[in-house]
């Protein structure tokens, strides 16, 4: 499906709101079968606005203090506090996408009380279903914020999608799957040229490069399949999901996010 054509393009701002020392083979799947010494390894974790005027999609809504500290990972700015930085209200209403149902990804949910939410079909069925309670994926889970997204259909906000849906002119979301049974990926056409948010299904640009897979995945096969079609898309930039050079790969924020924050394109 085309992205629909727009008078005007939008900005992409990348957010660290948080970060995380471990190792490599921590980060990477079988990390011995690549017969490479072990070594230090960071994650940073991110969401992701896309700005056009007065027009904000938000994509992912990040971990919550609460999860952060419980799990160990160090909390740079609540991503709240982040977003009123950027002057977004989250009771505004303004669409939420949610790339996957993983806890760092779909903390603080419950804040956007007045926002529709996108998801995909398959990855919302998975997280509602029994193979969620199994450890291995429970573990990447957050059930507070499930429950907050059982109220969004409950009320109507929910937006289950198959295969893909254009959430706004120039923003596209379509479900790839492999990291999680429904993970996506977000198209933004900017000032820059069209922009793919990969979200984790690409955790690090090391993945792509080098056919080196993130610890978890939920279909190894489609995993190496999206990385393939990832390669392959006609966009000027692909954002992973935690690599801890992402923001100085792109323009840097001043102000309050300073250090914080990257753009992509101009705001119009």
């Amino acid at each position: 499906m085309p992205l629909s054509p727009s008078l005007d393009s939008w900005q992409v701002v990348i957010v660290k709101h948080g970060t995380r020392s471990t190792t490599r083979s921590d980060a990477y799947m079988n990390y011995a079968f690549y017969g490479e010494p072990d070594g230090p390894h960071r994650l940073d974790y991110y969401l992701w606005v896309l700005r056009r005027g007065d027009e904000v999609v938000i994509v992912d809504t990040g971990y919550s203090r609460e999860e952060g500290v419980r799990r160990g990972r160090e909390v740079l700015i609540d991503p709240i506090d982040a977003l009123r930085e950027l002057g977004i209200d989250p009771e505004a209403g303004h669409p939420v996408v949610v790339t996957h149902a993983h806890y760092d990804h779909i903390g603080n949910i419950e804040a956007f009380r007045r926002s529709p939410v996108f998801i995909a079909r398959e990855e919302f069925e998975f997280w509602t279903g029994e193979m969620a309670r199994r450890v291995l994926f429970a573990h990447f889970g957050d059930r507070g914020a499930m429950r907050a997204l059982e109220e969004a259909q409950r009320e109507g906000r929910l937006r289950v999608f198959d295969a893909e849906v254009e959430v706004a002119p120039g923003v596209l979301v379509a479900a790839v799957g492999g990291h999680t049974p429904g993970q996506a990926i977000v198209t933004v056409e900017t000032t820059e040229g069209t922009v793919l948010l990969a979200s984790d299904a690409v955790h690090f640009h090391e993945e792509m490069e080098r056919d080196m897979l993130f610890q978890s995945m939920a279909d190894l096969p489609r995993s190496f399949e999206v990385l393939e079609r990832l390669r392959a898309a006609p966009v000027v930039h692909i954002v992973s999901g935690h690599d801890s050079g992402e923001l100085g790969r792109h323009t840097a924020l001043e102000g309050a996010l300073g250090g914080l924050a990257a753009t992509i394109g101009e705001r119009r």
